[in-house]
């Protein structure tokens, strides 16, 4: 009878303990949510899942504007394949540590509608993007977005090659 009064606690404990999400398992939670935003919600145009993986209260940090909530996600995304109705982005990086994770991606399109306030050109372009998401409870909470406009507007011929 004393051997179980003693293993009891540490059963409940170690029971407890192993509730608890480890720190590989958030990690891996994160990076599998985030991975789905390039692939399935900007490749695919898939803007439901959006509901899914971001926060009501996101803040997206994008160049040329912020974007705020789950209606700004799918605003932008639906806009930006209407410039791009093909648009893919491929990974190619991925680190992440803690509530942070950072893709490299090719990001490539046809424009066929306006896009930074210019007419369609019909050009196909490609791009290199960083981006890095912050996320709360398996949720997208914030991200910051570096893509490379300068060479996305050279291709589009709205500026010149030095």
């Amino acid at each position: 009878m004393y051997r179980i009064a003693l293993l009891l606690p540490a059963t409940v404990m170690m029971a407890a303990v192993g509730c608890a999400p480890s720190v590989d398992s958030v990690r891996a939670r994160n990076i599998a949510v985030v991975h789905r935003v390039p692939t399935e919600i900007w490749s695919q145009g898939n803007t439901e899942l959006i509901d899914e993986l971001f926060a009501d209260d996101f803040i997206g940090h994008f160049p040329e504007q912020t974007v705020r909530g789950r209606e700004g996600v799918r605003s932008q995304v639906i806009a930006h394949r209407k410039s791009f109705p093909d648009w893919k982005e491929e990974l190619r990086d991925t680190i992440a540590d803690r509530d942070r994770v950072v893709v490299r991606f090719t990001s490539s399109g046809t424009n066929l509608g306006r896009f930074l306030g210019q007419p369609a050109t019909g050009n196909r372009v490609e791009i290199s993007e960083v981006a890095i998401f912050r996320l709360r409870d398996g949720k997208i909470v914030e991200q910051w977005v570096y893509p490379d406009i300068l060479s996305m507007q050279r291709q589009l011929g709205q500026i010149e090659e030095q």
